[in-house]
């Protein structure tokens, strides 16, 4: 499994047979939005540039090699005046087809809240209301142990903040 995730090859699946849908497209960080989406990413602990899912939703991988689920209102970019007008040939996709791709990926975001959701209540153990046990090592240095206080309380809220980004866009897949 590693840093990438489970659903790593699954999401790549949908990339590759979805081109409508541009999924896991990489930002090119630009303008006043750069700045706001530089913000989010350093916000939810980012490792790596933020990749953009959909609408105003990005996903990025944390230091704890879980992902981090953020939106940014109108982050992605440039967004046309107008609808251009679909060109002669332009490939169309059958209503059955995309239905499995919906269904696809509600599949995968319904995994990835699962894991998210998990993630959280371990790490609220874990952060024990901000009073968790100090380890040996911090018994003698109290820094230590606020350093881990303030990593868990990060966590927890990376782990809400996910889990409210994959709710949002679970409720507008079809």
């Amino acid at each position: 499994m590693g840093r990438r995730g489970p659903h790593r090859g699954a999401v790549a699946r949908i990339a590759l047979q979805a081109p409508l849908f541009a999924w896991l497209v990489v930002l090119c960080g630009a303008g006043a939005s750069a700045a706001t989406l530089a913000e989010k990413a350093r916000e939810s602990g980012c490792v790596n540039k933020p990749m953009w899912l959909a609408g105003d939703t990005y996903r990025c991988a944390t230091e704890s090699g879980a992902f981090s689920y953020f939106n940014v209102p109108g982050g992605n970019g440039e967004r046309p005046a107008a609808k251009a007008p679909t060109p002669a040939g332009f490939p169309r996709v059958d209503p059955e087809t995309q239905k499995g791709r919906d269904g696809v990926r509600r599949k995968v975001l319904t995994d990835e809240l699962s894991a998210e959701e998990k993630l959280l209540a371990e790490t609220r153990v874990a952060y024990a209301d901000g009073a968790p046990v100090p380890l040996p090592e911090e018994r003698a240095d109290a820094e230590k142990y606020r350093t881990r206080i303030a990593r868990l309380r990060q966590s927890v809220t990376v782990h809400e903040k996910n889990i409210e980004a994959l709710k949002k866009e679970l409720a507008t897949v079809k």
